[in-house]
């Protein structure tokens, strides 16, 4: 398996891969750091590289014709993005921006091709990725239609909880109400509710999670049901590419 610093080998689908696969893939990985902000795909432009987060959130944003802009998923160290390079896009269809700053490995296109040719196993981790992502899309659009701005508010900042060590999120107001498509005010309208309830701290840029079990409960079916099905997705993964690496 990946065996590199701890703090560098967190990428759940990159410590997973057998050093069989690994040997060729090493020369090709460059560990970067992705500053707060910057967008790592632009839609339109050619897809350049991989990036396998070990910490730190992108945000895959989808842009319409006139500019408007909606966050359709999160990725950390859980996965990799783009994830449509698995359908063999070669041009960002969504813009990916770094919401929480954190260091990524990265791989040029062209060899992450060749890798996923040469290692079936990684092109399963991969695949399985891609898959519990959708299960994320899908969660989040469906809470969109349902659930009260305070719900999908709680929603997000569990998912980004989930991806961060520590409490603290480095998040603006104005930047969070383009995540969730909705006014600004609505956005500080429901963190001063979910402060008063002690769930959260709110301070200017900084939001500090104070009661992950309560949210958990006041999100009600806004979370966990994409989790779930991510969580069973790696682990049968996991599963099947351990019996693949046995002998016979």
């Amino acid at each position: 398996m990946l065996q590199l610093e701890p703090e560098l080998s967190r990428n759940l689908v990159l410590s997973r891969i057998p050093a069989r696969d690994l040997d060729g893939l090493l020369k090709d990985l460059e560990l970067i750091d992705l500053p707060h902000g910057e967008k790592v795909a632009v839609v339109n432009e050619p897809t350049d590289y991989v990036y396998f987060p070990v910490s730190g959130i992108g945000s895959v944003v989808v842009v319409s014709p006139t500019g408007k802009r909606v966050e359709a998923g999160l990725i950390g160290r859980e996965g990799f993005f783009p994830t449509w390079v698995m359908g063999g896009v070669k041009k960002n269809i969504h813009e990916i921006t770094v919401q929480v700053q954190g260091r990524s490995w990265r791989l040029d296109l062209n060899s992450f091709e060749r890798a996923i040719c040469k290692s079936e196993v990684l092109n399963k981790l991969l695949h399985a990725s891609t898959i519990g992502f959708q299960f994320q899309v899908s969660a989040t659009a469906l809470s969109n239609a349902i659930h009260s701005v305070e719900e999908r508010l709680t929603q997000w900042l569990l998912m980004c909880h989930d991806r961060i060590d520590g409490d603290e999120l480095a998040l603006t107001h104005e930047f969070i109400a383009i995540m969730l498509a909705v006014r600004r005010p609505s956005v500080t309208t429901s963190l001063h509710m979910l402060e008063g309830r002690g769930f959260i701290r709110s301070e200017r840029g900084l939001i500090t999670i104070r009661d992950r079990s309560a949210m958990e409960k006041f999100a009600t079916d806004a979370y966990g049901m994409a989790e779930r099905h991510s969580q069973q997705l790696e682990q049968s993964a996991h599963a099947k590419t351990i019996r693949d690496l046995m002998p016979g």
